[in-house]
């Protein structure tokens, strides 16, 4: 069984084609779910029993001070740097796999951040 990848509506779309090229199982907010509010994406990504995968920082909100249980990878870039991010993103994702349900992870071009629940 893979890990399922919530790409929420702020992912930008190269990034969701790239993890699917990559045999990813990634449901597209964008595609699906467009127009969904952030308490519902997390509980669509509880659901789908997948890693919610977002460029939208409230979401860190959510885990922390809201206390939801949801893994959540945060990603922070420039977008001249989308292509470093979105090799970092599979590297983690390829190496961490399931682990990252349990997980608030930040990538960023420089580093990755990876934080328990």
């Amino acid at each position: 069984m893979s890990l399922k990848v919530m790409a929420d509506e702020s992912v930008d779309y190269r990034i969701v084609k790239k993890l699917r090229e990559n045999k990813f199982n990634v449901i597209s907010g964008h595609e699906k779910y467009k127009g969904a509010k952030d308490r519902e994406i997390l509980e669509i990504t509880t659901l789908e029993d997948a890693v919610l995968l977002t460029e939208d920082k409230d979401f860190g909100e959510w885990v922390f001070a809201h206390k939801v249980k949801s893994g959540v990878i945060l990603l922070r870039y420039k977008s001249e740097e989308i292509e470093k991010v979105t090799e970092s993103l599979i590297k983690i994702l390829n190496k961490f796999k399931e682990k990252l349900k349990k997980k608030f992870t930040v990538i960023t071009p420089k580093k990755i951040r990876i934080r328990d629940l």
